[in-house]
């Protein structure tokens, strides 16, 4: 019997709707002194258990000689419920595709305080980047990058390259960038609004870049290091800060 209950929570009835069906399955039909008999609940509880029963359609009420009886749908009945929970189920799924970006846009609002990850040496930094272009939400088509050009071929090889760019491109990421560059030109591979600066009047030696509420900031050159920063805040100041560099004409 006791097997019999944990199948029955395992297809989706609570622990007391399992015992109430299998004590009405004893019988043709029952009276609620007879089911709470039977299956040790308590009366006051066997009314609402019952009803939920009756709506998942395991449970019938009817009239015995003017009295309210009940009794259990036939065990083939299980079946039709499964296949409920199966369509209930594919629906929530559907749902929640449309429902996440929702719960996600009030996940961490503004004034929270930030969420700070350190990465060290090349191959963490490798993992940093990884992390921050797979993990941003696919709804944001901004994003918003000050680099070294130079600095990040020199560190980083183009397989690298091609690998984080292959994944903003996929999520159809428009970058926004300023950069400097002496030797490695200025063609891209992708379209975007770009803005060279002079590099002896204005150094970069770090690679950041900014996508939703997410940063990472990176050293270059010889200790090379990342912090990846989730700060809705603090990404919106870098976002305004380079796009009013962009717009300067």
């Amino acid at each position: 019997m006791v097997l019999l209950e944990k199948y029955l929570e395992e297809i989706g009835l609570s622990e007391k709707e399992a015992k109430i069906y299998l004590a009405l399955l004893k019988f043709d039909s029952a009276n609620i002194q007879e089911i709470t008999n039977k299956s040790k609940i308590n009366r006051t509880t066997v009314y609402p258990v019952l009803e939920t029963l009756t709506k998942k359609g395991l449970v019938s009420e009817i009239q015995v000689q003017g009295k309210t009886s009940y009794e259990a749908a036939p065990p083939e009945r299980l079946e039709t419920f499964v296949e409920r929970q199966k369509v209930v189920l594919q629906e929530k799924s559907d749902r929640l595709k449309d429902i996440i970006p929702q719960i996600k846009s009030v996940q961490r609002e503004s004034g929270e305080r930030p969420i700070i990850k350190f990465f060290e040496g090349r191959d963490g930094t490798v993992s940093a980047y990884e992390d921050f272009y797979n993990l941003h939400e696919a709804t944001e088509k901004k994003g918003y990058f000050i680099f070294n050009r130079d600095l990040l071929q020199d560190t980083f090889t183009e397989k690298e390259h091609a690998r984080f760019r292959n994944i903003r491109v996929g999520k159809m990421v428009k970058p926004n960038s300023i950069y400097t560059s002496e030797k490695a030109g200025d063609d891209f591979a992708t379209s975007g609004v770009r803005k060279k600066i002079d590099s002896k009047k204005f150094p970069i030696t770090s690679d950041i870049a900014i996508i939703g509420d997410k940063i990472i900031i990176t050293t270059l050159g010889g200790n090379v290091s990342s912090f990846v920063i989730m700060s809705k805040d603090i990404a919106n100041t870098l976002k305004s800060l380079i796009q009013y560099i962009l717009e300067q004409k």
